[in-house]
């Protein structure tokens, strides 16, 4: 599922605890992967054609009016933004290591999150987040020969009818429809006895690609109406379980969303990727990632950057704006 559902809002204490933080500038980075300067000639598309302006007096609970999926889980039927550019291909000069440590991006760092379309190989960013089914092991092979590393976009907490492996989930551990998305359904994450065997075959699959690192995405079904009795306490299980696959195949692991429990997750999980903080006032809730030194992998679909950059530059996020069909086009702060 592409954008957030339906949200519920929980309340986090202690969020007013960052403001000690602000007194200076963390997204100051050494790594040679951190870039604010990305190529605007192949990574740029024009705001208000792709994503068009959606105005509202308040805040809504989620952006209105979600589009349709297409027939293919996970993506949007939005066709792909024209793309831009001259058509040559950047290349970033440092390959991966080769290394037994595992990485995770470091804080500030460029990054692009497609997850529709025919995967556009020559965006000029460090770090490509991309769909774990449909990107190729010859793909993330050829990202890696180019300097950039993979992230695996893995669904972990909705059924998606139509992915290859969704007759593996009985109707049991299928609850309520996940507003705005037909077909897709929350998950009992209770019932690991049941999801343990097929999440770790989509963490096995990543691996086998030769993904970096995982995203596993709809890790707070316990904020939303999932048709289950899902506490805090059963998600905190299960993400810290999600991100223990991770680990043990020698990837990281990224904390989507889920701002309630930040500060209990922090320390499990590697990153963070979060969908419109800005537009929702939460930004400050993930600074626990960065006084960690940890990235914060953020993005926008309704804000313009000049209504966010400066608040998440400040934060030290690597911040972009996308079209909510996540396509390649991108505007990056």
């Amino acid at each position: 599922m592409i954008g957030r559902p339906v949200r519920t809002v929980v309340a986090v204490t202690g969020l007013l605890l960052v403001a000690a933080c602000s007194g200076g500038d963390p997204a100051a980075s050494s790594s040679p992967e951190s870039s604010s300067t990305p190529n605007p000639s192949s990574q740029t598309w024009s705001p208000g054609t792709a994503v068009p302006s959606k105005a509202s007096s308040t805040a809504p609970s989620k952006p209105p009016s979600a589009p349709p999926k297409s027939t293919t889980p996970g993506k949007r039927a939005t066709p792909r933004p024209t793309a831009v550019g001259n058509g040559t291909i950047p290349v970033i000069p440092n390959k991966p290591p080769k290394t037994t440590k595992r990485w995770a991006p470091a804080r500030g760092t460029a990054w692009q999150w497609q997850l529709s379309g025919s995967l556009n190989l020559s965006v000029n960013a460090p770090v490509y987040d991309v769909d774990g089914v449909d990107t190729s092991a010859a793909q993330v092979a050829e990202l890696h020969k180019r300097g950039r590393r993979v992230i695996c976009y893995v669904d972990v907490g909705t059924y998606e009818k139509g992915r290859p492996d969704s007759g593996r989930f009985p109707a049991s551990v299928r609850g309520k429809g996940v507003e705005g998305w037909p077909g897709e359904q929350w998950l009992d994450i209770r019932r690991r006895n049941v999801l343990g065997p097929i999440m770790a075959a989509r963490f096995d699959q990543c691996r086998a690609k030769g993904f970096d690192a995982v995203e596993p995405d709809n890790v707070d079904g316990y904020a939303n109406d999932s048709g289950f009795p899902l506490t805090a306490a059963d998600q905190l299980s299960y993400n810290r379980w999600i991100a223990g696959l991770a680990h043990s195949r020698g990837m990281s692991v990224g904390l989507k969303n889920d701002l309630g429990q930040v500060s209990q997750l922090v320390s499990a999980f590697d990153f963070a990727v979060n969908e419109q903080c800005a537009q929702f006032n939460e930004c400050e809730a993930l600074v626990p990632f960065i006084r960690a030194g940890k990235a914060v992998l953020h993005v926008e679909y309704e804000l313009g950057t000049g209504a966010f950059c400066a608040e998440t530059r400040k934060y030290g996020f690597s911040s972009m704006r996308k079209p909510e069909d996540l396509g390649a086009a991108r505007e990056p702060c």
